[in-house]
């Protein structure tokens, strides 16, 4: 289990580094021409690893049974902060998302996912056969995926509405709920997903333009359209870290939600690899965890953590690349941005909880030779 967590500490370590030095390279020349410093947006980013860093320390130092205890109570908590940022919260774009603490711009959607996800490890965790019953069982995990999914659809966030439905579904199957159970809901949903995507100028706006440009030779929009340039232009090697092109104001945003076709162009298609098999090493050695977790909500937990984490990366991959909508979704460990890095990392230090006293337990149990 030692070895585990170790390697994954590491992947993780080295795509935060990966990602502080993208950072860099993608916002300095915005940095300078908005802010009059180059190191701005770099500087910010920083800090904001250090806030995630120290509280992925903390989080790994909990016994994660303690969650179990009190996942009811942070739900609840968190379900009134969603209500809180539809009320007080700033619209930017169109959309009410963002509660300002001061030092940072927290998003309370990002940390309602890795919530949802817990109470629902429990809730499964304690229904146990009865989460194959849909009127004693798998109804009443759907309460909490509902308020939650409905008061980020109302921000509006529809692609971490989608996100959160996704995960909570999947994490629902794999705890033992019927797959027919899973299916028809999740179409009934799904149904009424795309009925709320189209009443949505914003995320209509998307969709059509991404059917738009998959149905013809045009691209779906601007910014897709230049990551696509930056992508093309690393070629197989890249053109080297801080080299990149189209992050000189030609992509929007590109130390964002488009970092990964600024990965692209630097580190090239081998690059743009590699770091996605990273990812994929991050989700394996998480699930491995799980599977040594000494209960099901361990394992749960850090199952829906590590899928979170995987399923974020390659939506974000499959948007740069124009495979499916723009979304918000960001780059996981990579991203500039603060609630994103730092739930992330909450994520981490949840999993690496659950090893280290997954890994007590088993020594209590190995009997001692006198």
């Amino acid at each position: 289990m030692k070895n585990l967590i170790r390697a994954e500490i590491l992947l993780v370590v080295v795509l935060m580094i990966l990602g502080s030095l993208l950072v860099l390279s993608a916002s300095g020349t915005y940095s300078a021409e908005k802010f009059d410093n180059l190191y701005f947006l770099f500087k910010s980013h920083i800090s904001k690893i250090l806030i995630a860093i120290a509280l992925l320390v903390i989080t790994a130092m909990i016994p994660y049974d303690l969650y179990r205890k009190y996942s009811k109570h942070i739900l609840v908590g968190t379900i009134l902060l969603l209500a809180a940022t539809l009320i007080f919260a700033p619209k930017i774009k169109g959309a009410a998302r963002w509660i300002d603490l001061w030092i940072i711009q927290f998003q309370p959607s990002e940390l309602a996912k890795i919530v949802l996800l817990m109470h629902l490890a429990v809730m499964i965790e304690k229904k146990g056969d009865l989460i194959r019953d849909f009127k004693n069982g798998f109804v009443f995990t759907l309460v909490w995926v509902f308020i939650v999914a409905g008061l980020i659809l109302m921000q509006p966030n529809v692609s971490t509405t989608l996100l959160v439905i996704i995960l909570s579904f999947t994490i629902l199957y794999v705890g033992g709920a019927k797959f027919k159970h899973v299916l028809a809901t999740s179409t009934v949903v799904g149904g009424i997903g795309v009925m709320f995507m189209m009443l949505f100028t914003h995320s209509r706006e998307r969709v059509l333009s991404f059917i738009n440009g998959a149905g013809s030779t045009g691209d779906i929009n601007i910014q897709v359209k230049q990551a696509k340039i930056a992508l093309g232009s690393g070629g197989f090697f890249g053109v080297g870290l801080g080299n990149s092109q189209q992050s000189n104001l030609f992509l929007p945003e590109s130390y964002g939600d488009f970092i990964f076709s600024v990965l692209g162009e630097e580190l090239g298609f081998l690059g743009a690899l590699l770091v996605l098999f990273i990812y994929f090493s991050v989700f394996f050695i998480g699930v491995l965890i799980a599977k040594k977790a000494k209960d099901p909500f361990g394992q749960l937990l850090a199952y829906g953590l590590s899928f979170n984490i995987i399923l974020s990366a390659f939506i974000n991959a499959a948007v740069v690349t124009g495979m499916v909508p723009t979304t918000g979704i960001t780059l996981p460990f990579i991203s500039f941005g603060g609630t994103s890095i730092i739930v992330f990392c909450i994520s981490i230090g949840l999993i690496i909880s659950i090893g280290r006293y997954s890994q007590v337990q088993q020594q209590e149990l190995i009997p001692v030779e006198v």
